[in-house]
């Protein structure tokens, strides 16, 4: 695809183009922090069915009457829990999907009007977070905006002529880093202790493709913001140690690893990580926090992050270093020393370009796993851990960091292992986890044909895109929907995991207009 610079005036040059020291940050109060025992009282009573609904809902009346009321109706022998919430909250709804087009490309045109949301300001006692301009949502159950499923969404929306959406959305995410210091998993309170895989950098060269170090140079400030939240706490580390997202390995090697900064149980999914806690027979801190940091990977959940794959209670998610998240760690970096260099910021540039460079020969020595003959996750306390074969082995490949032989090999266990009738498998793990077979993921197929593209790869390359894109044709033919995840062996929607299959999808939508665009004008060779 080919996209033009930005216009003059563009919001992307709002962000700041140096670094300057750090701002204190605002943060905003949780639905467990405002409500208290009544947010636990409805989560662990499942009045609704989708833990998400209590936390999306908007107050009718401020949070510290509704906890006084609470306090004094509760003790009535009739209360009704539903009832108390129902009156005293407006609860969110699905919007409707327009009617299925005939053509799946003006569906997916007809579908952007639908995923717009808007909100600027804050509403006491809803967990929205305001933002200054439009944004998309990827659908059903997800009303706000997310961090890395934007990225892939947007892809669709300047191929399709909505240019001034993806601008927009990249405004809100510098918007996010000004005013919390990174960019939340999504825009909403109880997302503010993690993030997602670091794919802004990539956002801001779609958007100056022709001319990205002009990108970078104009968002440096909120680049560099961005390093420095993952990168917090590198500077006492010894070997062997960790602090929040930064860890050095036993050998001396700095890289990083998803997180959360809390430790309990997940707002949205408060009953069903209770009972995952109480499962375990492990410290209850600990699982949360895993569980939470898988949340912060964008693959919750897979058993890529547990001791025992067929049980999530043994999630681990902070004792790996992920391949993928270290990768784009690496571009990261990458495009901060570039934007530099067009500044004349020569200091910055050579130190970002040295992280970059360490952190590559890092998944040469650490992630590559010759016998294995592809790239892994690395638990950085046992190396000798051997992780699965996961769709994320080939974002090293996406980004330039693999050799040739690397690449030819990880086309050999693509082809073995994960390629199946409809794209490519998120892995060969049989869970019961959404992120694990038969399931594949809109933006997995699109940095894997990319990746293996890059490489030399592009007749498996078409193979993954084009089977694929089929896949998400048959079923919208069949159903007039466009879906989270597809099963990759049966043209199906996806399954498993804590929630029903959505309905929308931002990322399908992005990817498979994008595939579009690339097959008619021929992948890369």
């Amino acid at each position: 695809m080919t996209f033009s610079r930005p216009r003059p005036g563009d919001l992307l040059a709002a962000a700041p183009t140096h670094a300057a020291a750090p701002a204190a940050h605002r943060t905003a109060a949780t639905p467990r922090e405002l409500y208290g025992d009544l947010f636990v009282e409805v989560q662990m009573s499942r009045v609704f069915g989708d833990g998400k609904s209590f936390v999306d809902a908007r107050p009718r009346s401020s949070p510290a009457l509704i906890r006084a009321r609470f306090d004094v109706e509760r003790r009535s022998a009739n209360f009704s829990l539903a009832d108390f919430v129902q009156t005293h909250f407006t609860l969110p709804a699905h919007a409707e999907a327009p009617t299925p087009q005939r053509g799946i490309r003006e569906h997916i045109r007809a579908l952007w009007p639908h995923l717009v949301r808007e909100h600027r300001d804050a509403v006491e006692g809803e967990s929205l977070l305001p933002l200054p301009r439009p944004y998309v949502v990827p659908g059903g159950r997800f009303r706000e905006l997310y961090y890395w499923d934007s990225y892939f969404t947007m892809l669709g929306l300047v191929a399709d002529g909505r240019r001034d959406l993806a601008e927009g959305m990249l405004a809100n995410f510098a918007h996010l880093i000004e005013t919390y210091g990174f960019i939340p998993n999504s825009s909403r309170s109880y997302m503010l202790s993690r993030s997602q895989p670091p794919f802004f950098f990539r956002m801001v060269e779609l958007l100056h493709a022709d001319d990205p170090a002009a990108g970078f140079a104009a968002c440096l400030g909120a680049l560099r913001a961005e390093h420095a939240f993952w990168m917090d706490g590198e500077t006492d580390l010894a070997p062997g140690q960790s602090h929040r997202r930064v860890l050095r390995t036993p050998g001396g090697a700095l890289l990083n690893r998803y997180w959360d900064d809390r430790c309990t149980p997940r707002e949205e999914s408060w009953r069903e990580d209770v009972e995952t806690a109480q499962a375990s027979g492990r410290p209850h801190e600990q699982v949360w926090r895993d569980l939470r940091a898988g949340a912060e990977s964008g693959w919750d959940f897979s058993g890529r992050w547990c001791a025992d794959p067929a049980d999530i209670s043994t999630i681990a998610t902070t004792a790996l270093a992920p391949v993928d998240l270290n990768a784009l760690l690496a571009g990261l970096e990458a495009a901060i020393a570039r934007g530099a260099a067009r500044l004349g910021d020569a200091a910055t540039a050579r130190a970002f370009d040295a992280r970059s460079v360490a952190r590559r020969q890092s998944l040469q020595t650490h992630f590559w796993r010759a016998e294995a003959g592809h790239f892994a996750d690395l638990n950085w306390r046992d190396a000798a851990d051997p992780r699965p074969l996961t769709a994320a082995s080939l974002v090293p490949l996406y980004l330039g960091f693999a050799t040739q032989a690397q690449a030819d090999s990880m086309a050999a266990q693509v082809r073995r292992h994960l390629l199946g009738a409809n794209g490519l498998l998120t892995t060969s793990l049989t869970t019961g986890q959404q992120w694990d077979a038969p399931n594949g993921w809109a933006p997995l197929q699109w940095m894997a044909a990319l990746g293996l593209a890059r490489y030399g790869q592009a007749a498996l390359a078409r193979q993954i895109a084009a089977r694929w894109c089929a896949s998400v044709e048959r079923v919208f033919t069949a159903t007039g929907r466009l879906l989270e995840k597809y099963d990759v062996a049966q043209d199906r929607p996806g399954g498993g995991g804590e929630y029903e299959t959505q309905d929308g999808f931002g990322w399908t939508n992005g990817v498979y207009v994008g595939f579009q665009d690339v097959l008619l004008n021929g992948l890369p060779d």
